[in-house]
């Protein structure tokens, strides 16, 4: 029983940090533009001679999907529901 609320403990944990890095991100605004912030300047280094690197390609076209993912994920709630979600998780 013991060992239970411990995991529930580290998925709290885990969720509240979540809620902290959301509420980060809303305060710097603009995340959801940064999928395409991203691919603009990922575009410019792919056009110079640095972005011939494929460990580099890798690691920009991995940037680029998990930053839409991130948008997509939130695409549908609006900052303030963001925020006021993540201050309750933060708060419980």
């Amino acid at each position: 029983m013991q060992k239970g609320n411990h995991n529930l403990l580290n998925h709290n944990d885990i969720i509240a940090s979540f809620a902290k890095l959301l509420s980060a991100l809303c305060e710097e605004g603009e995340f959801r533009y940064e999928p395409d912030y991203l691919t603009e300047i990922f575009e410019s280094i792919l056009e110079a001679e640095i972005g011939n690197d494929l460990n580099l390609r890798t690691k920009m076209i991995n940037c680029i999907k998990t930053s839409k993912m991130l948008a997509k994920a939130l695409e549908s709630f609006s900052d303030q529901q963001i925020e006021n979600a993540c201050i309750e998780i933060i708060n419980a």
